[in-house]
């Protein structure tokens, strides 16, 4: 099946339910077998990892375990398992993966809290953590060693949107023993095949585009045969575990995410272009842009392209960037991205990136949602304009101090 039939088929069972067309919410802590036998056939079934087979609420209901088949259908992965949180199903995956002694490698540009995870939870229990440049492709050779167990890649990277070459990058880790675990929240299942390029565990943030209504937080983690069993072991271990009503949304927010996802992409690029022409902008950040320095290995990996990206205000000060962000109407200011509305938040890359970065101006990451693309420009301009404005009185301020001194 393509893609969007997938959507809409992966995961249902009419059958199962009385004809419903959708998985209901299945809502259960104790799971009753009628006698001895039939209890000795459910663990049995559970532990062959049967179709739906359960013996007790934490290890999933037929809402969770609709969900994790459908996630595992469009990512072309052994089999998926669902979190509380993308975090969750990051933390989870790591500590499944890795043990005192091991060497991981993480890219520069990825999410904050996974390199804070390993940079101090991770390393308090022996893991090495190496931090390495998200486009050195092949060249993470010199960086592998006989204890590296996990490459950990994020593509396009938090906030900096780097596209890292995956399938270079999995050659050179395969080739040394090692895993390649991946952030794949930007690219979703649709846009990014994770498998088809070397990756062994895929990891999103089904709070984003899968939910896709900001109304619920989940994670996603996909694994292939070889790592099945072990995230699957920690997983049941650390009781990770979520709520069939958060699931149940997650569920209906993937039957339309084809469909999202083909506005958020295309308004996406069309307000990425309108701003990348404007005098107040330094930089637009977005992989779908020819202005992109990977943009070419975008347009080989990569289906499409989300409504995530980031601006560079041509301003240095704070007075500018909040005349900027409060002007906004369409924009929300808030955390997380891919729900239906539009969000515009400040960041600051030089807590990870450094002197990597190589932009002057203030940062913001944009996230386009479903307004029509039009309003949202405008919506952008008056913005602009009250940064222009501010810019002029400090400037103003500035020649009237420099007058008085004199």
């Amino acid at each position: 099946m393509k893609d969007n039939t997938q959507l809409v088929c992966a995961g249902r069972h009419p059958e199962r339910f009385g004809g419903m067309v959708n998985t209901p919410i299945c809502r259960a802590s104790t799971i009753l077998a009628g006698s001895m036998a039939e209890w000795e056939e459910m663990k049995r079934a559970r532990a062959a990892e049967e179709p739906g087979a359960t013996t007790y609420g934490r290890y999933g209901t037929a809402t969770t375990h609709a969900f994790e088949e459908a996630i595992a259908a469009l990512e072309g992965g052994h089999g998926s398992l669902v979190f509380p949180s993308g975090l969750a199903a990051i933390v989870t995956a790591l500590t499944a993966l890795l043990r005192a002694g091991d060497h991981v490698l993480v890219t520069y540009s990825a999410y904050s809290p996974t390199r804070s995870f390993l940079e101090q939870v991770l390393s308090r229990f022996g893991v090495e953590v190496q931090v390495y440049e998200p486009t050195c492709g092949n060249k993470i050779e010199a960086l592998m060693r006989t204890n590296t167990r996990v490459v950990y890649v994020e593509s396009p990277g938090s906030e900096t949107l780097e596209i890292q070459d995956i399938p270079a990058i999995s050659a050179v880790a395969h080739a040394h023993g090692a895993l390649v675990v991946m952030d794949n929240t930007w690219g979703t299942p649709l846009f990014f095949k994770p498998f088809d390029h070397g990756v062994d565990v895929s990891i999103q943030a089904a709070t984003k585009y899968i939910v896709g209504h900001s109304d619920a937080m989940l994670g996603v983690v996909t694994c292939n045969k070889k790592t099945w069993k072990q995230v699957k072991e920690t997983t049941q271990s650390m009781g990770q575990t979520a709520g069939p009503d958060d699931i149940y949304l997650a569920l209906r927010g993937l039957r339309t995410m084809g469909v999202r996802l083909q506005r958020h992409w295309k308004s996406g690029v069309a307000v990425a272009q309108w701003l990348e022409a404007q005098p107040e902008i330094e930089a637009v950040i977005h992989p779908a842009l020819p202005s992109h320095p990977n943009h070419e290995l975008w347009k080989r990996d990569f289906k499409g392209a989300c409504g995530l990206f980031t601006a560079v205000l041509n301003v240095t000060d704070d007075a500018s960037v909040i005349a900027f962000i409060d002007a906004l109407q369409h924009f929300g200011l808030g955390v997380s991205w891919g729900g239906y509305e539009s969000l515009a938040i400040p960041f600051t890359p030089s807590k990870h990136h450094g002197e990597r970065w190589p932009y002057i101006g203030r940062a913001v990451r944009i996230h386009v949602g479903l307004e029509d693309p039009e309003d949202l420009i405008a919506d952008l301009k008056q913005g602009l304009a009250a940064l222009s404005a501010c810019e002029a009185r400090l400037k103003g301020s500035t020649h009237r101090n420099l007058c008085e001194a004199r």
